[in-house]
């Protein structure tokens, strides 16, 4: 009985929101251990800034161009520096060659919900 109760626990899907998702914008979420944001964004920018809200997603300009992967690199980069984390905690999940993109961030759970009030405070129109 208990090993079925602990296999249902560890079945979950990868792609199963966590419960500290409520507390967030719609653009991030807790999934599989890491924070998961989903961003749309407009390369080619004069520069690199949150823009905000776009419909589901959180829009980031980027001053590098859509060519040779510069733009997903400076959005790596970008994301790092406001969040104070090395480049290696970030992750391209998907959007490789589109301006919608999947970022996942190792973080831990306060600084991961500091990181999206900070970007969520950016992305506020003043």
């Amino acid at each position: 009985m208990k090993a079925q109760a602990r296999n249902a626990r560890s079945n979950k899907t990868a792609t199963e929101p966590d419960s500290r998702t409520s507390q967030f914008p719609v653009w991030a979420r807790w999934q599989a251990g890491a924070l998961l944001l989903c961003l749309h964004v407009q390369p080619g920018a004069r520069r690199t800034s949150i823009v905000g809200a776009h419909g589901q997603r959180l829009k980031i300009a980027l001053h590098a161009p859509p060519v040779d992967g510069k733009a997903n690199e400076e959005l790596l980069r970008y994301l790092a520096d406001q969040a104070g984390l090395r480049r290696s905690q970030l992750r391209l999940i998907s959007g490789l060659a589109s301006r919608e993109k999947s970022i996942a961030i190792e973080i831990g759970a306060t600084h991961g919900a500091q990181l999206v009030e900070r970007l969520g405070r950016a992305a506020a129109p003043v």
